[in-house]
């Protein structure tokens, strides 16, 4: 068995000398010839490939002298010799007795051919036996299993079976079974002494064909040793026992030849799952005497492809060298019995399976040899006496693999194909069912473990492959169901662990399946099996006793209801294609791929469970585990996290990296539960704790992308309470946990920040939180056999104070930080740096709110309290930090956006420092003020020179530029309004003013198209109404410097029609437009004031007027908003009509009432005195007016007279609309379809 490819022998394939080692390529060789044997006019496609071979290479045989007398021994008979293998040591001639899991022994060893490439394995003695069926009497008895669309087809020695049930008292259902409907007096018959004689001389014969002088040596030797050899081991008992295996056993069967890998696979934390090679199984059976056949014990192991059945089969056969080929067959006949036909398909059958190109026929008459034959193997159907059709084989061949497929349907199920001596039906048991019907243990089959270990096994190895191709996925899951139906979990807890992990591996936890794979998912079978009955009717069956009295007959043929399929003549299998196999080996069960994360997730914790189950019934009982330690507090759930402070929280965290550090488990002490370190439960423990940890962590992830925050805190507390456990049986962790514990940690942190973020909901967060499934108890029970899970719990708990969560985000990200750059984990170093850079912003915002808060609920203006300056120091330092991390990065955005915050800080600090006099009135412009507003100018710089260009990230270019611009507004706002007279002269504060006006007006984006550009507008607009004003006052003030007043009154004339211009594109801002045409009237009158001439004068009341003019267009924007205010108000409320609209109070449309009717008692008097001074000057005239100039007068008179008689108290609607026609008629050229079409009737 531990020969290699280059120990097979060459002849064993015809010209090509190919064979393949167990670990070799697959399972067809690349570089076999196809052989064909032709009978007549019909061909049969007949290609051998070895596998294995023990063997050495073939040597000629020995020619035996005429006259030698095979009674008498040779000198090295019964000697192990490797030409012959267990041929000879057997004394059974040509091949050993059949073991009963001959055929598992192999399956194990070319798992790569189990499940689809092979239809058939099986020892060739099976094989001839079944081809044999339409010739022979003899009974058959096999026991078929079914995995994938391959058959192990074993023999089943009924009569052993019986006789060890009469000692142990297994399997008394199926004989009770077998006696009820087939044989009810049955005794096993002693074979006769001509068996054992022939059986004798055969193997002599082997070992003087093998002995080099070609001469015999015989020995003295009592010749009835061989019969009471071989009797005695006809009669051993070769059935295993009832299978068991011991929980606690840590022994190991041998290694298959294929090689294994130990649990201890190492996981890729990227990849949130992983691939089981290979598990180590317990000892499932002695390696001794009592090998029970589950090794592979056969010389040689063939690929046979006999027409398009593919087959893997072992054989005994020896094959010596000679003659014209270099591999021939010996064969051992007595001269007085002709060779018949089923002798015939026998030497034939064994020649093509192990390509065997021709036999040598040794004649003897009594012992004595008397000649030697060669014989073609594809003359052998045509000799005397032996002709039969291979056609017909082949067709038997192929019925008889259809029958069985189309009816062995159910992976896991023992059947038993039974025909009794004599018969022509054929009969297929499920002997798994019948053996429940009889409600015994699963153990009283002999073949369950063996099926069941082979199902384990197909499985493991199809998952070496699932990486690549996931339509293995189905496969591998029916695999795995119907091999744990198969076990008692607590005879086989390993294989049953080691199955529901395999399980848990199926599902996919880092991706979501892609479209154009599931239906390739879909090809594997269901849980349950289905099966195609053949439909023919069952017959009576008589058995009479076969040739060796093995079995008795019949006396009382009963109907038989209990066959699965019955084949109602042996002859029908001789009829071409008359067996059909149309059942779907793998019937279209779905794999249950789901595109819900969630459902994903708890299939995979269910397969878990399960698991942890299987390895907890190993260990140890309840009552056994260890006590709580009383001196470990176990903190409350919801505890009020303001009474315990940050020191204690410090000393909390701390735990979070504790489970990051490499810790080395004692190798000799076992772990909380009992477990022995390096055992397999320690090890499939480590794995099932992973994997549950995986599968909370994609849970909590895809429940904080539905902002289910309460029940993502959940999944990740017990995420992490899974990696605590692991960490409490691990030694060193790998890099890879260390890595997927930071990314538990970042996830953590994102929680709590999002918790913090999200207060007003949290009381469903708690709901969210306290819910917890059976499954999930379950899986913390068994977590606290191993760790006390509580490592985590500062991190994982739900706080009620958002600075706590704040905090407790903040440190989780730390731990992530640390665990990271300890490892170098360069992949994950720039995501942890940029939450921690996030967090770190938040608790910057998060103070700085909290002293803005301060300073709001102030009622007195008193100094800088202690605690707002704490808060400031706060969030600078955090800010600080933030910068630091994102520059790490190299992220200028969200730099930028932390420097842009530390601004916002500034200024608060800056209106923190307000100076307030002694009657609690705002004071002059303090010195920290503007200090403070400068350090935020220079933050907003710093952030605009960090994003370098709006094209780099515009919404953050925007806000920038905004907050700038905003803070030079500011600043200028106050200088002006107070300005700081007591330290500085008039005109260097004017400078300042200009200065900061000028610059905020430079970061006025009027160009670009933002949402906030009539923001940008009105601004604009009122640094230009701020500034004129200001150039206003100084040519009002001016004294002397005539170059300087002129200077004054070119800017204030340029920033008032700038000022104009920008309201009148607002549309929205008409008080603010009446403001400063008023502003510019009167500018214009004191212009007029300084002036001499009447001409100069007419000149500038002239302008006055026509400036005042422009006013109707602020007070058109002002009636449509009282219009539709009162719309509005008559629709809210009808009772409210009644009320004068002129009542000072609050406006629906935004409109400032009060500011109106205060804007409107300045233009009336003003515009009353430009209209009087206007009509006296030009009434004082001396020159005779032209037409043109009277016409203006009587319009002037007539505009002025109805300015006085109007009512004073009348609405202010009414005062609006007065106003509107007496400056439209002022503006004649305009025509009076705009007045017509904004002066609607009032309702």
């Amino acid at each position: 068995m531990s020969a290699s490819a280059g120990d097979s022998e060459p002849g064993v394939l015809l010209q090509d000398n190919a064979t393949e080692d167990s670990s070799g390529p697959p399972c067809a060789g690349d570089n076999s010839k196809h052989d064909s044997v032709c009978t007549g006019n019909s061909e049969i496609k007949s290609r051998a490939v070895v596998k294995y071979c023990a063997a050495p290479p073939p040597t000629s045989y020995a020619l035996l002298q005429e006259k030698t007398d095979l009674k008498l021994p040779p000198a090295n008979w019964l000697r192990e010799n490797p030409q012959l293998g267990s041929a000879g040591t057997t004394v059974l001639g040509s091949s050993s007795k059949s073991k009963p899991f001959s055929s598992f022994g192999m399956a194990y060893e070319f798992i790569d051919c189990i499940g689809d490439d092979v239809d058939v394995v099986s020892d060739s003695e099976n094989i001839k036996k079944l081809l044999k069926i339409p010739y022979s009497k003899s009974h058959v008895s096999m026991a078929v299993h079914r995995v994938g669309r391959t058959l192990l087809l074993d023999d089943l020695d009924i009569q052993e079976l019986f006789m060890r049930s009469s000692q142990t008292g297994d399997w008394t259902w199926l004989k009770e079974f077998y006696q009820r409907l087939i044989d009810q007096k049955w005794q096993r018959k002693k074979k006769s002494k001509e068996h054992w004689y022939q059986k004798a001389i055969l193997s002599k014969f082997l070992y003087y064909s093998i002995n080099g002088d070609g001469a015999a040596e015989p020995v003295p030797d009592n010749p009835n040793d061989g019969e009471e050899q071989n009797e005695a081991e006809e009669y051993s008992s070769s059935w295993p026992t009832a299978f068991t295996s011991a929980a606690s056993d840590t022994e190991e069967s041998d290694a298959p030849k294929q090689g294994s890998v130990s649990m201890d696979s190492q996981f890729a934390l990227g990849q949130v799952t992983s691939v089981l090679k290979e598990q180590n199984l317990p000892m499932l059976f002695d390696e001794g005497e009592n090998s029970q056949g589950l090794r592979n014990d056969f010389v040689r192991n063939i690929m046979w492809t006999f027409e398009d059945i593919h087959m893997l089969v072992g054989s005994n056969m020896p094959i010596f060298g000679g003659g014209r080929y270099p591999a021939v067959s010996l064969r051992l006949r007595d001269n007085n019995k002709p060779i018949n036909i089923l002798t015939g398909i026998d030497y034939w059958l064994d020649n093509l399976m192990c390509n065997v190109p021709e036999l040598v026929m040794c004649f003897h008459v009594n012992g004595i040899v008397q000649k030697y034959e060669m014989i073609k193997t594809e003359d052998i159907p045509h000799l005397e006496n032996s002709n039969f059709s291979t056609r017909v084989v082949k067709d038997i061949a192929q019925n008889i693999l259809s029958f069985l497929k189309s009816n062995c349907t159910k992976e896991g199920h023992t059947y038993w194909l039974f025909k009794a001596s004599g018969s022509d039906i054929v009969k297929l048991y499920d002997l798994t069912t019948l053996c429940e019907e009889a409600e015994e243990e699963k153990c009283q089959n002999p073949f369950t473990l063996p099926v069941a270990v082979l199902l384990y096994r197909v499985a493991s190895n199809l998952m070496l492959k699932a990486r690549q191709n996931r339509k293995h996925y189905g496969t591998i899951r029916t695999l795995l169901l119907n091999c744990v139906k198969l076990l008692d979990e607590e005879r086989h807890p390993q294989i049953i662990a080691s199955a529901h992990y395999m399980l848990s591996e199926l599902f996919q936890l880092d991706e979501s399946p892609e479209e154009d794979e599931g239906e390739s998912l879909r090809a594997g079978g269901s849980e349950d099996s289905y099966s195609d009955e053949d439909g023919e009717e069952e017959e009576e069956l008589t058995e009479d006793s076969d040739e060796n009295g093995s079995y008795g007959s019949c006396s009382s043929p009963q109907d038989d209801s209990k066959a699965v399929a019955v084949i109602r003549s042996v002859w029908e299998l001789s009829v071409p294609e008359k067996y059909k196999s149309t059942h779907q080996i793998r019937p279209s069960g779905v794999f249950p791929v789901s595109q819900d994360k969630e459902e994903r997730c708890r299939h995979v914790l269910s397969y878990v469970l399960k698991g942890l189950k299987a390895v907890d019934g190993t260990i140890k009982k309840e009552s056994d585990l260890p006590a709580a330690d009383p001196n470990t507090p176990i903190p409350l759930k919801y505890e009020d996290r303001s009474a315990i402070g940050a020191c204690a929280a410090e000393q909390g965290i701390s735990l979070l990296l504790e489970r990051g550090q490499s810790t080395v488990l004692n190798q000799k002490h076992p772990t909380r539960s009992g477990m022995i370190p390096g055992s397999w439960q320690h090890r499939m423990k480590l794995q099932l704790f992973l994997k549950a940890s995986k599968a909370y962590y994609v849970l909590s992830d895809a429940a904080t992308n539905l902002l289910k925050y309460g029940r993502a805190l959940r999944y990740i507390k017990l995420s992490l309470q899974c990696y605590d456990a692991y960490c409490s049986v691990s030694g060193t962790p790998h890099p890879h946990m260390l890595q997927f514990h930071s990314q538990c940690l970042s996830l953590c942190g994102d929680i709590q920040l999002m918790l913090a973020q999200n207060a007003h909901n949290r009381a469903a967060y708690l709901e969210e939180y306290s819910y917890q499934t059976k499954e999930d108890q379950e899986i913390l029970h068994s977590l606290h056999r191993e760790s006390s899970c509580q490592a985590f719990n500062m991190a994982t708990d739900l706080a009620m104070d958002p600075e706590y969560q704040l905090f407790v985000s903040s440190k989780c990200y730390e731990a992530a930080y640390e665990l990271v750059i300890s490892e170098a984990l360069k992949d994950q170093l720039a995501q942890v740096l940029k939450r921690l850079g996030n967090i770190r912003n938040e608790m910057g915002v998060f103070y700085m709110n909290q002293a803005a808060a301060m300073q709001t609920e102030k009622e007195v203006k008193k100094s800088v309290s202690i605690a707002e300056q704490e808060m400031w120091k706060k969030s600078f330092a955090f800010f600080e930090k933030g910068m630091k991390d994102f520059e790490a990065i190299g992220d200028s955005t969200n730099t930028a956006l932390l420097l842009c915050n530390t601004g916002r800080l500034m200024r608060i600090c800056a209106q923190a420092h307000c100076a307030v006099s002694a009657d609690q009135s705002r004071g002059e412009f303090s010195p920290e003020e503007a200090l403070y507003y400068n350090k935020a100018i220079d933050y907003y710089s710093r952030a605009m020179k960090s994003l370098a260009s709006r094209e780099n990230h515009p919404a953050v270019w925007d806000s920038v530029n905004w907050e700038l611009s905003t803070t030079y507004f500011t600043l200028a706002t106050l200088l002006q309004d107070y300005a700081p007279l007591s330290r500085k002269a008039q005109e260097q504060i004017e400078r300042e003013v200009t200065e900061a006006m000028m610059k905020s007006l430079k970061y006025c984006d009027l160009q670009t198209e933002l949402a906030r550009q009539p923001l940008y507008q009105y601004r604009a607009a009122t640094i230009h109404h701020r500034l004129a004003s200001m150039y206003h006052s100084c040519f009002r003030n001016q004294v002397g410097d005539e170059h300087l007043r002129k200077q004054h009154r070119s800017l204030a004339e340029l920033h008032y029609s700038k000022a104009v211009c920008l309201f009148l594109s607002l549309k929205d801002a008409p008080c603010e437009l009446l403001r400063t045409l008023l502003e510019r009237v009167a500018f214009a009158e004191f212009t007029m004031a300084g002036q001499s001439s009447n001409a100069a004068k007419l000149k500038s009341l002239t302008g006055a007027v026509e400036l005042m003019a422009e006013t109707r267009c602020a007070f058109l924007l002002i009636h449509k908003e009282l219009l539709e205010e009162q719309i509005e108000l008559r629709e809210r409320d009808a009772a409210e009509l009644a009320e004068s609209p002129d009542v000072v109070g609050g406006s629906a449309s935004g409109l400032d009432l009060q500011e109106v009717m205060k804007l409107i008692g300045v233009f009336e008097p003003s515009f009353s005195f430009l209209l009087l001074q206007l009509i006296k000057l030009m009434t004082a005239m001396k020159r005779k007016p032209s037409n043109k100039d009277e016409e203006l007068l009587k319009t002037y008179r007539n505009v002025y007279s109805k300015l006085l008689r109007a009512e004073k108290n009348a609405p202010l609607l009414s005062r609006v609309e007065l106003h509107i026609e007496l400056l439209q008629q002022l503006t004649p050229q305009t025509g009076s379809d705009d007045t017509l079409k904004t002066l609607t009737p009032r309702p």
